[in-house]
């Protein structure tokens, strides 16, 4: 069977091979009409568009290489449909891989994308444990935006979450609801996620005249068990705690355990001394299915994909911009626990 070619789409249509091809590019002030009768022409013979040669000729690419490190992690999912939906909106396709922070992988990783003709990449980490990126993002010729839950050192165009802000808005949530007792439960000790919110934790302590005290921030594994065990002998030694900060899902449901463990429920009043008032960091979809559904700190991944996608096309068509670093807070949403 003989390719379908663009003059075989302009022949039926009737219109020139050049207004076909604006009408592919979306370029020029082309009547309603016409495009109508393209479009039309093209589904009737079922034309495709070649856009890898398309690009090879105008010098363009309409492709943005994703990089995520770990698809497993619930925010790097939730940011990643999110910007694939906002790049593809504004006529991206994207190439979407998981090489890892493994340094080979990565480096050919990018050498794949320059080969392919990306106009652009977006590096979406999930690594809490380290401030400096892999050698292959932090020296990538390509445009680059990186994506990440805590601040990276080097001096790259980034859209990142401010932790800070987070651990300060719940702890002060919290205290204006009355509770004076509040811990900060789970996320290992070198956790960069961790040790931002608690900045923000202890600030708010301070601004409000309480005392930090290192026992009512215990670091742990990040494992259901692990959280628990850490949970139910903190409150077992502390009865005065009535709240309790939540750093990631495995501190959420490791809490839930201990509190039933040690004979008390989860809930906002303060002034029932059995309850306890719980915070997370982000939404919970499985765990909000329980009673009562959680309070949390939004991670803001829809403005972080909005930002993310908008920064990279600006990159793409203003390669001399200098480095931006956009930094976003989350908003606390009150529900049941809190």
């Amino acid at each position: 069977m003989k390719k379908v070619s663009i003059i075989d789409v302009a022949r039926h249509a009737g219109v020139s091979v050049s207004t076909v091809s604006l009408v592919l590019r979306q370029k020029g002030k082309i009547s309603a009409a016409t495009i109508e009768k393209v479009h039309a022409a093209i589904e009737a013979l079922g034309y495709v568009h070649n856009v890898a040669a398309a690009n090879l000729r105008g010098k363009t690419s309409n492709l943005i290489g994703l990089v995520v490190d770990d698809l497993n992690d619930p925010f790097s999912t939730r940011v990643t449909a999110s910007l694939v939906q906002a790049l593809e909106a504004q006529g991206y396709m994207v190439f979407l891989t998981q090489p890892g922070r493994e340094t080979g992988r990565l480096a050919a990783c990018f050498v794949s994308f320059i080969r392919q003709g990306v106009a652009g990449v977006v590096y979406l980490t999930a690594d809490s444990d380290h401030r400096t990126l892999p050698a292959p993002v932090a020296q990538s010729t390509l445009p680059v935006v990186v994506v990440s839950q805590s601040p990276v050192e080097e001096k790259l165009n980034s859209v990142v979450r401010d932790n800070r802000q987070a651990g300060g808005l719940a702890t002060r949530y919290l205290i204006e609801r009355g509770h004076r007792n509040i811990a900060y439960i789970g996320g290992t000790a070198g956790c960069l996620i961790r040790q931002e919110r608690l900045l923000g934790y202890r600030a708010a302590l301070t601004q409000y005249g309480l005392p930090w005290r290192d026992e009512f921030a215990p670091a742990c594994a990040e494992e259901t068990l692990a959280v628990s065990q850490s949970v139910r002998q903190l409150l077992e030694a502390n009865n005065k705690i009535t709240a309790l900060l939540c750093h990631s899902p495995h501190a959420i449901i490791g809490c839930l355990e201990a509190i039933h463990q040690v004979g008390r429920t989860v809930g906002k009043d303060v002034f029932l001394t059995q309850q306890v008032s719980l915070i997370g960091f982000e939404d919970m979809m499985h765990v909000n299915l329980t009673s009562p559904s959680f309070t949390y700190v939004s991670s803001a991944s829809e403005e972080t994909a909005r930002q993310a996608a908008g920064l990279i096309v600006r990159l793409i068509h203003e390669p001399g911009l200098a480095a931006q670093r956009i930094t976003l807070s989350g908003q606390l949403i009150a529900r049941g626990s809190a």
